[in-house]
């Protein structure tokens, strides 16, 4: 079983920065395809970024582009997702994901991936 332990979220304010973190005790993930999802409430879970497990496959839905950057150290935990210039649309409960081999295409389903964390909080207020 793998865990994944996400940390960073909280309160902010329309325009702030957050840094999320998924860990995995004891474990580098190795050859997992690690993303980010959200779900905010009475909305579907919705991709947010996925990066390959070398980190040089890196992608982003279109409402976060040029505002948060996925990213994790030599193919090793954790997968980072920083967030900038937030806004109040970004509120949201944001979980970590690994999945294994999969084509791109695949990246934004979140039913193709086998591993959650319990998600963290992201609260932008305006």
């Amino acid at each position: 079983q793998v865990l994944l332990v996400e940390s960073g979220g909280g309160p902010v304010q329309a325009g702030g920065s957050l840094r999320l973190s998924c860990t995995s005790p004891g474990r580098t993930l190795r050859s997992y395809i690690m993303a980010w999802f959200r779900q905010a409430p009475g909305k579907e879970r919705e991709f947010v970024a996925a990066i390959t497990w070398r980190g040089d496959g890196i992608y982003y839905a279109d409402s976060v582009k040029g505002r948060f950057t996925i990213s994790r150290d030599s193919a090793k935990m954790p997968v980072y997702l920083q967030m900038n210039n937030l806004k109040p649309e970004d509120t949201a409960v944001y979980s970590c994901a690994a999945g294994g081999a999969m084509g791109s295409d695949y990246y934004t389903y979140f039913t193709h991936y086998d591993h959650w964390g319990q998600g963290t909080q992201v609260t932008v207020s305006s």
